[in-house]
């Protein structure tokens, strides 16, 4: 986790013309990453989003691996939300397997998820964005003043983290993940004792609702291009179609069809765009916005109750759908908890090997994570893509950025500074996941 406000260069140059904003090392953001800003007049003349963090080489690393070894291999990818890659992963490969999965497994890899995104959420609103709005630089700071705020968070997570335990046998890069569905059910038992610390968080959800429903936010209005998944009977998360707020309704295998990388020189990480559209939206907005339908009462009842909008176009309020989404994954958890009577059932289906290319795909925190494999007949990986929500979101914040700074260029230097990276954090970015854009080539080749 980068938090390097103690070395932060901080360089505003002011001509009569010219204004330069570059800050070397973004500071609450999950990797490594710089910001640099430049206008003359008027005009906001170049925005860049840098992504410095040294590539990382997880596709190369799964070619020539069983493909048991994909779920193991993808959650060492973000120790924030391996879940997410572990879904994706095991989407992809029981896609190219042709595997049918029962509903109770699908029904408890969607429980983990929860517990994924109430960790993460929670993790984000509490000690990555939550200072941007109150003022400090950073948690540790905000704590001093608001100690009980801080403690009920850590509380919040540690909910999060306890499903992920009992779910995936440890909280970081969980082990009970297999190609089919798990190593090992949980035990009714063991998640009725959960269920308990689940409703002093659902309360403790409801409250975060309210808490940050009153910050202030800065004003910016952006019309996105929303991408998500969606299931006819569930609120976007570990399974369904691609669709998007331009009509854009496709099975993942076409994802590719409709969306493309390009290599950009000051990024290790790819951007991602729409073929003949451009930019586009994942994440907590672009759920809300196109799935808010399939969220449950008692979150509809407080969407009422803060008189939250029914499409949100400010991303500095993204905020509050994430902790919407956390009330979400706590009513949700109890809900597949009360229903959960599967423990003697088999643990997963058997596989039989073949040729055969797959594609999945599941709504980490941070939005759509994409994931492509070839498997031989022997069940050896021979390719693999992975298209992590960071990257498909950099051209996004860019544009976000150059709207900001456009509307509000006579804001003193260090405030236009704050409210950039806070625009930044608003996308809770995991940069480490993005970088994935160099290609390996063998001896041979």
């Amino acid at each position: 986790m980068t938090d390097k406000n103690s070395d932060k260069e901080f360089k505003v140059k002011v001509g009569a013309k010219a204004r330069t904003i570059h800050v070397d090392y973004l500071a609450r953001v999950e990797g490594e990453g710089s910001l640099y800003i430049r206008t003359k007049g008027d005009r906001v003349e170049e925005v860049q989003l840098k992504i410095f963090e040294p590539p990382r080489f997880f596709e190369a690393f799964l070619r020539g691996r069983e493909l048991a070894d994909a779920p193991d291999i993808t959650a060492r990818i973000c120790g924030i939300c391996p879940i997410a890659y572990q879904t994706s992963a095991v989407n992809a490969i029981e896609n190219a397997l042709g595997l049918n999965i029962p509903e109770y497994i699908q029904q408890l890899r969607r429980l983990i998820y929860c517990g994924e995104w109430i960790e993460s959420h929670t993790l984000h609103v509490y000690m990555l964005h939550a200072p941007d709005f109150l003022g400090y630089p950073d948690a540790i700071q905000m704590a001093k003043d608001h100690s009980m705020t801080v403690k009920k968070g850590l509380r919040l997570k540690k909910a999060g983290n306890e499903i992920v335990r009992l779910l995936g046998g440890r909280e970081i890069h969980p082990i009970n993940f297999k190609v089919g569905g798990f190593y090992q059910l949980p035990k009714k038992a063991d998640l009725l004792k959960l269920r308990e610390h689940l409703l002093e968080a659902r309360d403790d959800a409801q409250e975060t609702v309210a808490w940050v429903n009153k910050f202030n936010f800065p004003i910016l209005e952006k019309s996105y291009e929303c991408v998500t998944l969606s299931h006819p009977d569930e609120y976007p998360m570990a399974r369904g179609r691609i669709v998007s707020s331009s009509g854009l309704k496709i099975e993942v295998a076409d994802y590719e069809k409709h969306f493309e990388e390009v290599h950009v020189e000051r990024s290790t990480a790819l951007h991602s765009k729409m073929k003949n559209k451009g930019s586009y939206l994942v994440g907590p907005i672009a759920r809300y916005n196109l799935a808010q339908e399939k969220l449950s009462p008692i979150v509809k009842e407080m969407i009422r109750t803060i008189g939250f909008e029914k499409k949100c176009v400010n991303p500095f309020r993204s905020i509050i759908i994430r902790a919407l989404e956390i009330l979400y994954a706590c009513d949700e958890a109890i809900r597949i908890i009360d229903a959960y009577d599967s423990e003697k059932r088999p643990a997963c289906v058997p596989i039989v090997k073949r040729d055969a290319t797959g594609f999945g795909a599941s709504e980490a925190p941070r939005g759509l994570l994409y994931h492509r494999y070839h498997l031989d007949k022997q069940g050896l990986i021979q390719d693999a893509k992975i298209t992590p929500p960071t990257s498909q979101n950099q051209k996004t914040i860019e544009e976000d950025l150059h709207a900001y700074v456009s509307g509000n260029m006579s804001m003193p230097d260090e405030e236009l500074r704050w409210k950039c990276e806070q625009a930044i954090r608003n996308f809770d970015p995991c940069i480490s996941c993005s970088t994935h854009f160099i290609k390996l080539l063998r001896i041979d080749e």
